[in-house]
């Protein structure tokens, strides 16, 4: 499986194993309502940029938040960056244990 990291960042997983950053970035536009009297808001995604059509065996890395606009795709993840056994070093992310699938 080839994976190809649309972030801007490398990941790093637990194990040692490192995914370069590709030099592209997928993205996507958010706008949000007015808060209601709960002073919640709702995000609302716009269209995704940088987001390659799908290609025979190879997974998409892509930020949480672009996960989550995505729909209907099994080769887009992103980092498990909530995932309990994420390693934190200074108080940031170092490494996490794998990936997540949002659908």
């Amino acid at each position: 499986m080839k994976y190809i990291n649309l972030t801007p960042h490398d990941i790093r997983l637990n194990d040692g194993t490192v995914f370069k950053a590709s030099g592209k970035i997928a993205r996507v536009s958010t706008t949000y309502s007015e808060f209601d009297q709960n002073k919640i808001s709702k995000i609302v995604f716009g269209e995704i940029e940088g987001l390659p059509e799908s290609e025979e065996n190879t997974i998409f890395i892509v930020s949480g938040l672009v996960a989550q606009a995505v729909k209907n795709r099994t080769d887009i993840v992103s980092p498990a960056t909530g995932h309990p056994n994420v390693v934190r070093k200074n108080g940031f992310i170092y490494s996490v244990p794998g990936f997540v699938r949002n659908f």
